[in-house]
């Protein structure tokens, strides 16, 4: 008769199992925690909403209207969460070649961030500094006199004009998410000029010409601008096959005075997010975007994949690979598992 397996003994010096033999231990040589305060909640405000409308991209996200943005940022507050970023879903009315309803200080981004500083006052909000949502075209900035691209400089003016109304409004952040040449430092100089070195920059540092956008330009209305086709922004987002690139475009943010720095997706850049956190030693925030959270409910609804530990792996190999801050639509759920509640 054979000798039984069970009473086989190697003698081997490393046994890395040990620590893994329970929960209790696992939890206290952990390497990696996420907490509520890690995490940003982006928020679409919509005008003359009765009640939530749905993003049918984005299972469990919605347009809401300034009173809907109050209470779920108390939500949110409540939950542990320190931080929104805001993005209005403009009417086509409202959109021109231009993007001139950026600049209205009457417009639905000022006045929900008035509303969220008067009633939430504990809440950091973060605007949004791009022209996609007020365009006609569905493009970030102002387009040449051939039309056939986006003027860097040009862009800028409506930028910085932009950026300074929002920050007159109450905004504690605001974020770029343009990609143009110079514009932190043209919005950083505005600010600076107009009395309002207190708000500070996050800056859009790595943003990538991605396929994973399309749920979130459905929630704001840009893509539609050009119907169902895809709006190739490739001549100012970053080309995801160049990293090195990256890196640079982020450095020259630093430099020209950007308080955070951003990659965008997250996900599918966690080597973008690692090497930028071994780059700077600005505050590192990451984007988990529209397709990310909607490619996991879409796998978890065919029963491919466990929706509540897909979503808790996914920000945490985001935390792991460097990011001080996550904008996720997940926010305020994963916060309430952090926290207990």
């Amino acid at each position: 008769m054979s000798e039984s397996h069970s009473s086989t003994y190697y003698d081997l010096p490393v046994r890395m199992r040990r620590l893994r033999s329970n929960p209790r231990v696992r939890s206290m040589v952990q390497e990696t925690h996420l907490r509520p305060e890690n995490l940003i909640a982006p928020l679409f405000v919509k005008e003359n909403l009765s009640e939530p409308e749905p993003v049918d991209s984005m299972p469990g996200v919605f347009r809401l209207s300034i009173d809907g943005i109050v209470e779920e940022c108390r939500k949110l507050i409540d939950a542990g969460v320190q931080a929104v970023a805001l993005f209005p879903c403009n009417p086509p009315d409202i959109k021109d070649p231009f993007g001139s309803g950026a600049v209205d200080p009457g417009g639905l981004t000022p006045r929900a961030v008035q509303a969220l500083k008067k009633s939430v006052p504990e809440i950091t909000v973060i605007t949004d500094v791009a022209l996609d949502p007020f365009t006609s075209h569905g493009h970030d900035g102002v387009l040449n006199s051939s039309q056939t691209d986006v003027d860097n400089d040009a862009t800028l003016n409506m930028l910085t004009q932009m950026a300074r109304v929002l920050a007159e409004a109450g905004a504690d952040w605001v974020a770029p998410s343009d990609m143009m040449d110079g514009r932190v430092g043209a919005i950083r100089s505005t600010l600076d000029d107009a009395g309002l070195s207190h708000v500070s920059i996050l800056a859009y540092s790595a943003k990538f010409n991605s396929a994973y956008y399309g749920p979130f330009r459905d929630a704001v209305g840009s893509q539609s601008a050009a119907g169902k086709a895809y709006l190739d922004k490739g001549t100012y987002q970053l080309n995801p096959a160049n990293p090195r690139e990256a890196i640079r475009d982020a450095l020259l943010d630093e430099e020209e005075g950007a308080d955070l720095l951003m990659v965008k997706p997250a996900g599918p850049y966690l080597d973008i997010i690692a090497e930028l956190r071994r780059a700077s030693d600005l505050p590192l925030a990451a984007y988990q975007v529209s397709g990310e959270y909607a490619q996991i409910h879409a796998a978890a609804q065919k029963g491919w994949l466990d929706l509540e530990r897909t979503r808790d792996e996914s920000l945490l190999a985001i935390k792991r690979a460097g990011a001080d801050l996550i904008l996720t639509y997940f926010a305020l759920e994963m916060a309430r598992k952090l926290g207990g509640n």
